[in-house]
């Protein structure tokens, strides 16, 4: 005798079939080098903050993954963080909307399944421990121990 409950169902037939309802486009990856900040209209020139913003974005772990149109995207966003720190204050909603598409707070990290490296290394290389070992880790046996308190 085989399992129990009917036959399942044949998988053409099926009304849920939880597939992609768009098919994927794969393309290919293009490296693209952080350009310069270019001069602002009017001769004005960058906050200091604003070239330190650059800079660390230069400098993270996501630039590795950005592409040409990447870094267009986040020179546009430059002149965001330029007006905000220039005292615009009506480009703060602009500039968290579109800095989070790169990653910049560990939240969007999460929403965008970004990880960082060292992370899933060290814990690759932490020892397992069980949880009773870690909860009891602290506890000492007291002089006496359990014949001391039934003598009482």
């Amino acid at each position: 005798m085989a399992g129990r409950g009917p036959q399942p169902k044949d998988p053409a037939r099926r009304a849920r079939t939880n597939r992609d309802p768009v098919a994927q486009t794969v393309l290919r990856f293009e490296h693209a080098e952080p350009p310069e900040l270019p001069d602002l209209p009017g001769d004005a020139d960058w906050p200091a903050r604003t070239l330190a913003w650059w800079e660390m974005w230069k400098a993270s772990p996501q630039a590795e993954h950005f592409s040409s149109t990447d870094w267009d995207f986040l020179l546009d966003t430059a002149v965001v963080h330029a007006r905000l720190w220039s005292g615009e204050m009506s480009a703060a909603a602009e500039l968290r909307l579109r800095v989070a598409k790169f990653g910049a707070t560990p939240e969007d990290r999460a929403r965008l399944r970004m990880q960082f490296a060292q992370a899933d290394e060290a814990d690759s290389k932490r020892p397992a421990v069980s949880a009773a070992k870690q909860r009891y880790a602290d506890l000492k046996v007291l002089p006496g121990g359990a014949h001391a308190v039934e003598g009482t």
